[in-house]
């Protein structure tokens, strides 16, 4: 019996040293950020202006955070450009919107890279953002920072040029941002990423309506398995799902949806980050190069090998 007890404890205490291992390791991967730093540089690319505008930008650029006044909203994370900040020039801002489990502090280096084209970039650590609510606040503390004199963004803003982005659940945040919210009209150009798909997300209780979308929109998803599933099973993000939603919105409407090759639902945070920067910069900055990427017959992004399942109106 006693040999028994001693097999017995040893097991027990194994099974102890495993659990705390387990623990430790999912502890250490939620403090993983979801998009590494210098990202850019590892990011296989196939035109010259995804190169170009996939590699960081030229302004210096500082971060900063601030608490918000609701526990789901967290803290603000803000982005911006530190150069020459008495010269007069003002940037656009992009308010980013988060897909599930990934707060903003996660994905900070999209943040900086944005902010190295001349944009200031602000989110927060929602992790229910499916309803917009929390891309408002953002919106609102952004503008607000504008109109402090003790801010370092004092009158910093380019109000009139406002974007925003979402990934995955994200993407359904931002839609309703510049669909359902008092703040809609502040925006001007919309651009998202592997956005839940409609049957999913009305299961989910993440109700949305792209039809009500009147901003220019760039909507995309990656090929592979998670985004757009195979012949049994349907995923997040399948190109029916973006052919849907594009032909849901306004051909009034400035829009393209586009898949990058090779790419599954978690790539799309940052290897589509290239032609997103783009989308912004021709859209809130009035980047004409930049606009090559998508205007015309001869868009790079059409003969880009890294893209496929192209539409557009634009």
């Amino acid at each position: 019996m006693k040999k028994f007890a001693k097999i017995l404890v040893r097991i027990f205490v194994v099974v102890l040293v495993l659990i705390a291992a387990v623990v430790l390791l999912l502890l250490w991967l939620q403090k993983q950020p979801a998009v590494r730093a210098r990202y850019w540089e590892k990011i296989t690319l196939g035109a010259a202006l995804e190169k170009k505008y996939t590699g960081k930008g030229s302004y210096a650029v500082l971060s900063m955070e601030r608490e918000a006044n609701n526990e789901k909203t967290g803290r603000f994370i803000i982005w911006y450009p530190a150069k020459e900040h008495a010269s007069g020039e003002k940037y656009p801002a992009v308010i980013m919107v988060n897909g599930t489990g990934v707060p903003a502090s996660k994905y900070e280096a999209v943040f900086e890279h944005l902010a190295s084209w001349g944009f200031v970039v602000i989110g927060n650590e929602d992790e229910s953002s499916w309803d917009g609510s929390s891309s408002d606040e953002s919106l609102a503390f952004v503008l607000q920072l504008n109109e402090d004199e003790e801010s370092i963004l004092f009158d910093k803003i380019d109000v009139e040029n406002i974007g925003i982005a979402g990934h995955s659940q994200g993407g359904v945040g931002a839609i309703n941002a510049v669909t359902v919210h008092g703040n809609q009209d502040a925006y001007k150009a919309l651009y998202t990423a592997s956005t839940t798909q409609i049957s999913f997300s009305e299961a989910l209780h993440w109700p949305y309506d792209v039809s009500k979308v009147s901003v220019p929109y760039f909507m995309t998803a990656g090929t592979k398995q998670i985004d757009a599933g195979n012949e049994k099973d349907s995923g997040i993000t399948p190109l029916f799902s973006l052919r849907e939603n594009y032909a849901a919105i306004s051909d009034r409407v400035m829009k393209i949806h586009a898949r990058r090759v090779n790419a599954d639902h978690g790539d799309m945070l940052s290897w589509a980050d290239g032609y997103m920067t783009a989308w912004f910069l021709y859209l809130l900055k009035d980047d004409q190069e930049a606009g090559k990427v998508f205007l015309g017959e001869n868009a790079e992004i059409l003969k880009n090998e890294n893209w496929q399942d192209i539409e557009k109106n634009l």
